[in-house]
C-alpha cells in the first residue's frame, strides 16, 4: 500500500423516528437563536414538513425562504442571501433534497462574502487545474434535514446554475453541515420517484469513487457499503415505496457516498449528468443511470483491476466474473427499475450535443476521471453511444 492522506470532516448525525427532536439541542450547542429555513414550495404547504420543523424550532425560527428551485439557479441563491441578511440569522436549516441544501450553502457563502456568485466560483486555469478562490469569511452553521438520499448532505461544494445554464461551483469547507437529521416523518414527504432518482445519483457516484485511482482503504469502505445499501434497497422501493427504514438506509448510503467521494472524487458519468440534467426532462439520477454503463466501458482500460470493489458490493447473484459482467449487472439493475435506457428518451435533443460537450469539457470532475478524455470527439462519441 502506498502512502495516502484521508481527511474526515466533523459530522453529528441523528437518525430515526424522533431525529427532528435533536434539532433544538444542536442549535443550542452553537448558541444559535435565529434560524432561517430554506425549502421549496411543496414542503412549505400548510400541514406539511415545514410545519413540523417550525414546531421543533419554536422561537428559534427567524425566517423561512421558500424560493428554492431545481438546479439552484443563481437568482434564487441571491434572493436567499438577501433573506439571510434581512433576518439577521445566525443559523441556516436546509429542508428538502439536493437543491435546498445547495441553495442554502451557496446563499450562506454569498451572504458572508458579498459580491457576485461568478466571482466566488472555482475555475479551471490555463494548465487545466481547478482553482478555488479562498473564501475566508466566517459562515453560518448549516443544519440539514434531507427528504431524499442526496450526497449534498455532507458536501462542502455548492454547484449552482448561472443565467446562461452554466454550472458555477462554490467551495468552502466552512459550509459543511454541523448536523444531519434523518427523520422518518420528513423522509415520508418525498415522492418515491424523487427518492429513487436521488439514490441513483448516489449509486453512480459510489461506482465512480470505487473506479477512482484516488480512492484509499477508508473511502473504499465508505463507498462499498454505500453501494451495497443502494443495490439492496433501490429494487425493493418498487414494492415498498413508503418503507421508512428503507428510505432512511438510502439516505445513510448517500451520506457514506458523499464522505467517500470527498476523497475519491467523481468522474465522467457525473460530468455528463451535470451537462445533460438541466437540458432533459428527467432528473439527473435517471441520466446517470443511462450513461454510467457506457462511461464504465470507456474507463475499463484504466479501471479493470479496481472493479472487484464494485463486484464485491453488488448482490452475489449479479456480481459474477468476468469484470465486464459487473457492468451488465448494473444494467440489469436499471432495467429492473424500469428506467429509460437511452438519452433520446429523456427529452435531450441531438442539437443539444454541442452544448453538452462544451459544458462537460469545462467541468472540473472531468479532471478526475480515471481515463483521460482526449477532446470533444470522445465526448460526442459517448453521447452517440448513449443516444
Amino acid at each position: 500500500m502506498t502512502g495516502f492522506q484521508h481527511h474526515t470532516a466533523e459530522l453529528r448525525l441523528h437518525c430515526g423516528e424522533r431525529a427532528l427532536e435533536a434539532l433544538p439541542r444542536e442549535l443550542d450547542r452553537l448558541a444559535c437563536r435565529r434560524a432561517i429555513v430554506f425549502c421549496g414550495t411543496t414542503l412549505s404547504q400548510p400541514g406539511g414538513a415545514l410545519d413540523r420543523v417550525a414546531q421543533a424550532l419554536g422561537d428559534r425560527l427567524a425566517e423561512v425562504f421558500r424560493g428554492v428551485l431545481g438546479h439552484s439557479p443563481v437568482a434564487s441563491v441571491e434572493e436567499g442571501a438577501a433573506r439571510i441578511a434581512n433576518a439577521r440569522a445566525d443559523a441556516v436549516v436546509a429542508l428538502g433534497g439536493g437543491s435546498a441544501i445547495v441553495t442554502a450553502r451557496a446563499a450562506s457563502v454569498l451572504a458572508a462574502e458579498g459580491g457576485r456568485v461568478s466571482d466566488l466560483a472555482s475555475r479551471i486555469d490555463g494548465d487545466g487545474r481547478m482553482r478555488s478562490p479562498r473564501l475566508g469569511k466566517p459562515k453560518l452553521p448549516q443544519f440539514v434535514l434531507p427528504t431524499t438520499p442526496t450526497t449534498a448532505c455532507v458536501k462542502a461544494g455548492s454547484a449552482v446554475q448561472g443565467a446562461d445554464g452554466d454550472r458555477l461551483a462554490l467551495f468552502d469547507p466552512k459550509t459543511r453541515a454541523k448536523a444531519v437529521f434523518i427523520d422518518h416523518a420528513l423522509l415520508a414527504t418525498a415522492p418515491a420517484a424523487l427518492v429513487c432518482s436521488a439514490a441513483l445519483n448516489a449509486l453512480a457516484m459510489a461506482v465512480e469513487g470505487l473506479e477512482s485511482q484516488d480512492s484509499d482503504p477508508l473511502s473504499d469502505a465508505l463507498l462499498m457499503h454505500a453501494l451495497r445499501l443502494l443495490a439492496q434497497d433501490l429494487p425493493a422501493m418498487r414494492d415498498e415505496p413508503h418503507d421508512a427504514s428503507r428510505r432512511a438506509r438510502l439516505v445513510l448510503a448517500a451520506v457514506l457516498c458523499g464522505q467517500g467521494t470527498d476523497q475519491a472524487g467523481g468522474g465522467l458519468a457525473s460530468v455528463l449528468g451535470h451537462a445533460i440534467g438541466h437540458r432533459s426532462q428527467v432528473p439527473n439520477g435517471i441520466v446517470n443511470a443511462i450513461v454510467l454503463p457506457h462511461t464504465m466501458r470507456f474507463n475499463l482500460p484504466a479501471t479493470h483491476e479496481r472493479l472487484w470493489k464494485v463486484r464485491a458490493s453488488l448482490p452475489p447473484s449479479t456480481g459474477a466474473e468476468p469484470t465486464t459482467k459487473v457492468i451488465e449487472a448494473l444494467e440489469s439493475l436499471f432495467v429492473g427499475l424500469g428506467l429509460p435506457r437511452h438519452l433520446r428518451d429523456t427529452g435531450l435533443q441531438h442539437a443539444d450535443f454541442d452544448g453538452v460537450v462544451a459544458d462537460a469539457g469545462a467541468d472540473h470532475f472531468l479532471q478526475r476521471n480515471p481515463r483521460r478524455v482526449e477532446g470533444p470527439a470522445q465526448l460526442r462519441a459517448l453521447l452517440e453511444a448513449c443516444w
